[in-house]
Parts: structure tokens; C-alpha cells; sequence
């Protein structure tokens, strides 16, 4: 049994698999951590990359992402700080992500600390775009 990668403390095949297999996030949150979980699981599974698109909101979204077979980045941890609903329609998740470049001398750990928007579109949440701190 494999950990789900956005530290839920649950099995991956029944936490963030099953949006990535297609069932909508309910809230923000699970939607980030979903992401999460398919930056981390990319290297290793084509589909992660087009969910990651898939569920990045059409205003903001890149065209491609290149993250198959990218090995020289390892997730090591998510940390949520913070999940604010603001209405109906939107949503803010404040989080810590921790990473290392296993290219990089010293391979030392480094964090994106983002505070994301989230927009609920027809029952679905997207990432829309993000703040660093």
C-alpha cells in the first residue's frame, strides 16, 4: 500500500487517485493537494500532467507542462496552512511544499510557500494562480 504523497495519512488509492482518475475535487483544499500529489507522482505517470492542465483554470493555464520523466526533482512534504472559502465561487489554500533538485550540488531541500486561488466552475474546482511568500 502506497501513502497518498499529500500527506493525508490515507492509501493513494483512496485519496488523491481517485481525483486523478476523474472524480471531482469537493473542495479547495482537496484539489491542491491532488495537484500536489501529481507534481510529485509526474515523473512517473503521463496522465498526472494532463490532470494538472485539466484542473488549471483556462485564463491562467499554460499551454504544455514538461514534467514526465523529470527526475531531478523530488517532493518531499506538503504542508497546508491554511484553507479559506471566500464565497461560493472561490477559494484561497495557503501551503507549504518542500522539495529538492537531486542535480544540484548538495541536492539541499528548498520550499515554495504560495498562497493559491481556487474558482468553482460548474461543480469543479480549478487552480486559477498563486502569490509566493
Amino acid at each position: 500500500m502506497m501513502l497518498c504523497p499529500c500527506e493525508s495519512g490515507k492509501p493513494y488509492s483512496k485519496c488523491c487517485e481517485v481525483f486523478h482518475s476523474g472524480t471531482p475535487a469537493p473542495t479547495a483544499e482537496a484539489l491542491m493537494r491532488s495537484r500536489y500529489s501529481a507534481y510529485a507522482l509526474a515523473s512517473q505517470n503521463l496522465a498526472l500532467t494532463d490532470y494538472l492542465l485539466q484542473t488549471w483554470h483556462r485564463e491562467t493555464r499554460p499551454e504544455n507542462l514538461n514534467l514526465n520523466g523529470d527526475e531531478s526533482t523530488k517532493w518531499l512534504g506538503l504542508q497546508i496552512k491554511r484553507h479559506q472559502v471566500i464565497n461560493a465561487e472561490n477559494a484561497i489554500v495557503e501551503f507549504v511544499a518542500r522539495y529538492r533538485h537531486t542535480n544540484n550540488l548538495g541536492g539541499k531541500a528548498e520550499r515554495l510557500h504560495e498562497t493559491s486561488r481556487f474558482k468553482l466552475i460548474d461543480k469543479r474546482w480549478y487552480y486559477l494562480d498563486g502569490d509566493y511568500q
